[in-house]
């Protein structure tokens, strides 16, 4: 076996020759003073020799060990050559799958509303993106996901904190899923923060919905706006299923109107609400 002090003081001959440590470990001392660790194993019936690195940036102890982890892939059948060159390659992979471009891939595969996907979008981009966007998706720990949440709620926005959460988590389970990563970092936090607390708005009054009615009437808007108005009130329709109707959704002399699912907040079936003739 190898000392220190060999391999310090090993001078560099006419001709390449080596120091043999054990278990196929040894120096390559070169013509030009040059040293490097070599490993040479056999599998499959082939001799191969697997580069370790040059002394003596890589010293003694370490080329030892690293010469144990290539043995221990050379009993499970892997070549350590081979086995070094798709991890290169999962490398670049991984530095390509950033968090923002597999939010944005998540993003366009939710059947949503445009106005809902522009509106997540805008929440990652505030609140998500500078943080972690353009870290590979692999890199990001449940640390990185917990500063978000806590200077998100800091910010006195604990219901943003909340969809942000939901967030990242739907983006990790499309990134395991598609292997692009391993687990959901957000799960070892989820609970960091206390839940939030939903707080419905009021319901009207009878005299306040009085004077409701009585304002649109007394509008000094569009007639358009009014009408829409007085429509959403009659049919307790969404402004966004109101404001983007077209006639055809209309039977007149049924006095029946069909929302198509591509405008409805859940885009689950259509919707028919039956109006009053008058």
């Amino acid at each position: 076996m190898l000392t220190d002090t060999q391999c310090r003081t090993a001078k560099p001959k006419e001709k390449l020759y080596r120091l043999n440590d054990f278990n196929g470990l040894y120096l390559e001392v070169k013509p030009n003073g040059k040293k490097a660790w070599r490993y040479r194993f056999k599998l499959n019936g082939k001799s191969s020799m697997f580069a370790l690195g040059e002394y003596p940036t890589v010293k003694l102890a370490e080329a030892r060990e690293k010469c144990e982890q290539a043995r221990k892939q050379v009993a499970d059948g892997v070549s350590p050559t081979q086995a070094r060159q798709l991890d290169k390659i999962r490398k670049v992979n991984d530095a390509s799958n950033t968090f923002e471009l597999i939010a944005k891939e998540w993003l366009q595969l939710k059947d949503w509303a445009e106005i809902t996907k522009t509106r997540r979008l805008d929440m990652l981009e505030r609140v998500v993106f500078p943080a972690i966007g353009k870290l590979p998706i692999r890199e990001i720990t449940p640390h990185h996901i917990l500063k978000i949440l806590q200077e998100t709620a800091k910010r006195g926005a604990p219901t943003v904190a909340a969809e942000a959460r939901r967030t990242i988590s739907s983006v990790f389970e499309l990134a395991v899923a598609t292997l692009r990563a391993d687990s959901d970092p957000v799960w070892p936090v989820r609970k960091a923060l206390p839940a939030n607390k939903t707080q419905h708005k009021q319901a009207l009054n009878p005299q306040q919905i009085g004077k409701l009615l009585s304002c649109f009437d007394n509008s000094r808007g569009s007639y358009q706006v009014n009408y829409c108005m007085w429509l959403m009130w009659w049919t307790l329709a969404r402004p966004a299923e109101a404001t983007e109707a077209e006639w055809t959704e209309f039977d007149l002399d049924n006095a029946l109107w069909t929302i198509p699912a591509a405008r409805m907040k859940a885009r689950k079936g259509q919707l028919s609400v039956a109006m009053l003739k008058s």
